[in-house]
């Protein structure tokens, strides 16, 4: 629970997920601090583990390997072509790990992505795109809206969403001054530029969620 927290999470929650008292809570994490599990945070403001610290790996119940499943499985269907097999791999991994008892919520889970009906082909190599965020670098291109009407582009790209059957990217918009979310299948002529954007990538990306949260927009 602490590792998946991006914020400190406070007693009650674990708590509350837990199904015990907080002071159980208060006792447990004060061993854990005596054993030195480098957490700190104190009662009543939130716990918060060292994202260093290196913890063994736990094994997976039932319905955390069908959650797996079921998003490698989607990813296969609807990812681009490199994040398509390394879902695949990933899910090859998965198998190969598990106890044979548990294999079988791999090779034969009670959920499953459908094959998606339709799927816009990209305008835009989302692989390098990805990199590109990772980069922090611009992109350019021509991008044509519902109507045909093209206009030139250079943006600044933080996200990809992965939708139903088309693929967005979020990203400043050099033009708009302003956020914008661009359709893959509707870009064309895409130049990977050497210019970097003039914000780093993890504070465009905070910029960009502030921004949709202010609309409400409820976010991964």
């Amino acid at each position: 629970m602490l590792r998946r927290s991006r914020r400190p999470v406070t007693a009650a929650r674990l708590a509350a997920e837990l199904e015990v008292t907080q002071r159980s809570i208060y006792r447990d994490v004060a061993v854990l601090m005596a054993q030195r599990v480098p957490i700190r945070g104190e009662a009543g403001v939130g716990y918060v583990l060292d994202r260093a610290f290196d913890m063994p790996p736990l094994m997976l119940t039932p319905d955390e390997l069908e959650a797996a499943v079921l998003g490698t499985q989607w990813v296969a269907e609807r990812g681009d072509p490199a994040l398509a097999s390394a879902a695949r791999d990933l899910l090859a991994k998965i198998a190969a790990s598990v106890p044979a008892h548990l294999r079988v919520f791999v090779t034969a889970p009670t959920v499953g992505a459908p094959v998606p009906l339709t799927q816009h082909a990209d305008g835009v190599d989302i692989a390098s795109v990805r990199r590109c965020i990772r980069d922090g670098k611009k992109l350019r291109f021509r991008y044509e809206d519902e109507d045909g009407v093209q206009t030139q582009r250079t943006v600044w790209p933080v996200m990809i969403g992965y939708a139903e059957s088309v693929r967005l990217i979020a990203a400043w918009c050099e033009l708009r001054q302003a956020f914008r979310h661009f359709r893959a299948d509707r870009i064309r002529d895409p130049e990977f530029l050497d210019d970097l954007a003039d914000v780093r990538p993890r504070e465009l990306l905070a910029e960009w969620r502030a921004q949709l949260g202010e609309r409400g927009v409820r976010l991964p």
